[in-house]
């Protein structure tokens, strides 16, 4: 299997938010992040919109961000 990130990712394991525009919001835990995306779980990622903010309050992050893959709980995003 090649790899076809652009920038390492670090494993993590924080407590995210992801916020939607219309002020609704989905917990998640954050297993990997890198400057381009990261890897979150979610309960149900299949009924996530085209966008949304990915919060990591304890480092006070916030990214703007676009789903690229999900497999059952898991998800890839990427930042914009």
């Amino acid at each position: 299997m090649s790899e076809r990130r652009t920038a390492p990712r670090h494993r993590v394991l924080k407590h995210g938010t992801l916020a939607f525009g219309g002020g609704g919001g989905v917990d998640c835990m954050v297993r990997n992040i890198s400057s381009g995306g990261a890897r979150l779980e979610v309960a149900n990622p299949f009924r996530l919109p085209q966008s949304f903010t990915l919060v990591i309050e304890s480092d006070r992050f916030m990214r703007r961000c676009r789903p690229v893959w999900c497999s059952d709980s898991r998800i890839g995003v990427a930042f914009n």
